[in-house]
């Protein structure tokens, strides 16, 4: 059953509120008194509530689009990361080198004064003062074919470790059908 009521702020305008068709034997019950369901109250009521009902919808909606901007900004900034790795990467890869370079190995980047960059195996302490070039950075070359710089290796390590610790205790993981929460509240 629809009903068409007035809004209180705006008395020119209409709404129309659907309402549940009334009954006084619903599935063949006698109620106790059809006057306590079938009463008209308020119609502002009922206007207030349908309207309650779309912002409460909308806000709804305009949080989980903020949730998915959060993270559209978030992947952003890692395709941006990415980027900018992969063009580190393939600098380096392009600098100058008289010897097989060896993942797992470092190598430290030097500059000679024709603006030629090299890497070599002795790092700058083992040169001592004898240092032939400018020294530009260390980095140690991963497995993947990508450069670690010399102040992140550590953590880089530390990283793979822990990497390397999940891949060989895979089998050893249940299967997950479902979200498991299990530790997060501890």
């Amino acid at each position: 059953m629809d009903r068409t009521v007035s809004l209180p702020n705006q008395p020119d305008k209409t709404t129309t509120v659907r309402l549940v068709e009334s009954s006084s034997a619903p599935s063949g019950l006698e109620l106790v008194s059809p006057y306590q369901t079938n009463r008209l109250g308020d119609s502002m009521d009922l206007v207030s509530l349908a309207t309650q009902g779309d912002d409460f919808i909308k806000a709804n909606a305009c949080n989980r689009l903020t949730v998915i901007a959060d993270q559209i900004r978030y992947l952003q900034e890692q395709a941006r990361k990415v980027l900018e790795d992969a063009k580190m990467d393939a600098d380096l890869h392009h600098a100058a080198c008289n010897i097989v370079k060896k993942p797992g190995n470092l190598y430290y980047l030097y500059q000679r004064p024709s603006g030629q960059k090299y890497f070599s195996i002795i790092s700058p302490q083992e040169w001592g003062a004898s240092c032939p070039h400018q020294f530009i950075a260390g980095y140690k070359l991963q497995h993947d074919m990508s450069w670690t710089p010399l102040d992140q290796v550590q953590k880089k390590d530390a990283e793979i470790a822990i990497m390397d610790k999940l891949i060989s205790r895979q089998n050893a993981l249940p299967p997950c059908v479902e979200p498991n929460f299990e530790g997060i509240g501890k």
